[in-house]
C-alpha cells in the first residue's frame, strides 16, 4: 500500500491548491504518537503550506493507554482577507502492536476540544474604497480517531546512509459546534457539522529519537453548511520526538 501514497498525497495537495474555499475551522494535524509501551513521550510540530502550526505532544501513561494533548494556531494577514484561528484539544485512548515483529501499532482515540476564529474578508471598490466584512467565531470539538501505523517498513538509501521509513494512516472524525458566531458584530446564524477526515503519513527517521513527518488528507463534511464547511484539507510538513522507553521503536 505505501507505494501509492506518495502519488495520492501529491494529488490531493494539487486539489488543496485549486480550492478557494474559506471555511471558519481549520482541521489541525493529527497526533499519531505511535506508541508500543508506558513510558514514551511524543512531541511534534507542523506547519502547513497556509501557515497553520500544529503542536502535539502524548504520553503513553501504561502499556496500553495514553494521553494527549494538541494545539493550532494560524495568523494571516493578506491583500484580500485576514485570518486568526486558534484550536485546542484533549484526550486519551488505547494503542497496542502486533503482527510477527510487533512492527505494527494499532491507536484508538477520542478527546474533546475548542477553538476560535476570525476572519476578515477585503473588498475594493472601482472608487478605492475598501469594504470590510468580519466574520467572529467561537467552536467546541470532539473527535474519534483510529490510527494504523508500520514501523520499519523500508529504508531511503542518502548519502551512503539508510533512514527508515514509517508509513501509516489515520481516521479522524469530529463534531464542530458553533458556540458564537458574529458577522460585523451582529449575531449571525450558528452551524455545526460533523467532518471526516482520511489521513496518510510518511515518516523519515533522522535517528533514534527524531524523524521528519509529511502528511496528506482531505476533509469531508457530512452536513450541507454555509460556513462552517470543509474548507480547508490537512496538508503539513513537520518532525516528530519520541523518547523514552524505545526498545521496541525505530
Amino acid at each position: 500500500m505505501s507505494k501509492y501514497i506518495l502519488p495520492f498525497s501529491f494529488f490531493l495537495l494539487l486539489l488543496v491548491s485549486m480550492s478557494g474555499c474559506v471555511s471558519t475551522y481549520m482541521p489541525n494535524a493529527p497526533n499519531v504518537p505511535m506508541f508500543t509501551e508506558k513510558g514514551e513521550l511524543s512531541a511534534a510540530g507542523h506547519i502547513t503550506p497556509k501557515g497553520n502550526i500544529t503542536f502535539n505532544t502524548a504520553y503513553a501513561v501504561s502499556d496500553h493507554f495514553a494521553v494527549m494533548v494538541n494545539g493550532s494556531m494560524l495568523n494571516s494577514e493578506r491583500r484580500k482577507r485576514d485570518f486568526r484561528h486558534n484550536l485546542l484539544e484533549a484526550g486519551g485512548g488505547y494503542f497496542t502492536t502486533f503482527g510477527p515483529q510487533q512492527d505494527r501499532v494499532l491507536e484508538v482515540y477520542a478527546g474533546v476540544g475548542g477553538g476560535s476564529s476570525d476572519r476578515t474578508e477585503k473588498d475594493e471598490n472601482k472608487e478605492g474604497i475598501m469594504k470590510y466584512t468580519r466574520y467572529e467565531a467561537d467552536f467546541s470539538k470532539y473527535f474519534v480517531q483510529v490510527n494504523f501505523s508500520s514501523k520499519r517498513k523500508k529504508s531511503l538509501h542518502l548519502l551512503s546512509r539508510d533512514f527508515p521509513l514509517n508509513y501509516g494512516t489515520a481516521l479522524r472524525a469530529s463534531y464542530i459546534n458553533m458556540n458564537k458566531y458574529l458577522v460585523n458584530g451582529i449575531p449571525g446564524e450558528e452551524e455545526d457539522n460533523i467532518f471526516f477526515e482520511p489521513i496518510f503519513y510518511t515518516r523519515l527517521a533522522l535517528n533514534r529519537s527524531v524523524q521528519l513527518q509529511y502528511t496528506s488528507g482531505a476533509n469531508f463534511g457530512l452536513k450541507n453548511r454555509k460556513t462552517l464547511t470543509a474548507g480547508y484539507s490537512v496538508f503539513s510538513l513537520g518532525f516528530v520526538v519520541n523518547v523514552g522507553n524505545l526498545g521496541r521503536g525505530n
